[in-house]
């Protein structure tokens, strides 16, 4: 089973991107989109006719939004993080999806950016990760296998950025995130990529301005969170840097992860 997280900046200003990607000879078995910026009723659903693919959304009007894509069956789809019935944002699908020989509980993200820091958007960004913690030691209680994927606003450590220095007031990498992303990982989950990929260098998004993608001047803060009953099936962990240079790219490129499964 291969599964992909792609944050697009914008369905329907990479509609070409991702309807080319969907349908190559290698495109993954499940996809989960951020930054869809589109509600579900305008979301063009003519990107996967014809395909097998089924689509899930959880959309919002000109922000936000994550969608669930599958060829493989899938059940059980809920949105919203659970822990705050006042938060309207669309940042959080679920599914469970049926694979060969088993199903994963695939949990697609989009964390909040946090920025300004220190402020409300940062306090915002925090307690959201708190429920996200919230959540998969529920999902551990139960024994579910599940991953959880998405652009985090995340970066882990210093090997997650060209220039680390540039990003230490960040909301991306101040201290309270990096404690609460490590609050998930000794919850037992495992950072996939990192597991095959230790060395720095490796980055999923470039700003556009000043020449980021140019200077290889990138930053890693699109992930895969993996249980461990998941972890122990997995195979691989890529990052499709080359889709960056692509015509009108998005700021991100898509991550894969390969399951035995």
């Amino acid at each position: 089973m291969k599964i992909a997280t792609f944050n697009v900046n914008g369905i329907k200003a990479r509609y070409d991107t991702v309807h080319a990607w969907l349908r190559r000879d290698d495109a993954p078995d499940v996809v989960l989109l951020q930054e869809i910026k589109s509600t579900d009723e305008t979301f063009p659903r003519d990107l996967v006719e014809g395909t097998g693919w089924t689509l899930h959304t959880h959309g919002q009007k000109g922000f936000n939004g994550v969608a669930l894509l599958s060829r493989l069956p899938v059940e059980d789809v809920t949105t919203g993080l659970p822990g705050d019935e006042e938060d309207v944002q669309a940042r959080y699908i679920e599914g469970t999806v049926i694979g060969d020989t088993g199903a994963v509980r695939v949990c697609g993200l989009y964390l909040p950016n946090g920025n300004p820091a220190p402020g409300p958007k940062y306090d915002y960004k925090l307690a959201w990760m708190a429920r996200l913690e919230a959540r998969a030691r529920q999902l551990l209680a139960e024994e579910t296998p599940f991953l959880m994927t998405g652009d985090f606003n995340v970066i882990p450590d210093e090997r997650d950025a060209k220039r680390p220095e540039a990003w230490v007031e960040d909301a991306l990498a101040r201290p309270d995130t990096r404690r609460a992303w490590r609050r998930l990982l000794t919850l037992g989950l495992t950072e996939a990529f990192r597991t095959r990929t230790p060395a720095a260098g490796h980055y999923s998004f470039w700003d556009y301005q000043a020449g980021a993608w140019d200077r290889n001047d990138g930053i890693r803060i699109d992930h895969f969170l993996l249980s461990p009953a998941i972890a122990d099936r997995m195979t691989d962990c890529v990052i499709e840097t080359d889709m960056r240079a692509g015509e009108k790219p998005s700021d991100h490129v898509p991550v894969w992860l390969t399951l035995d499964l």
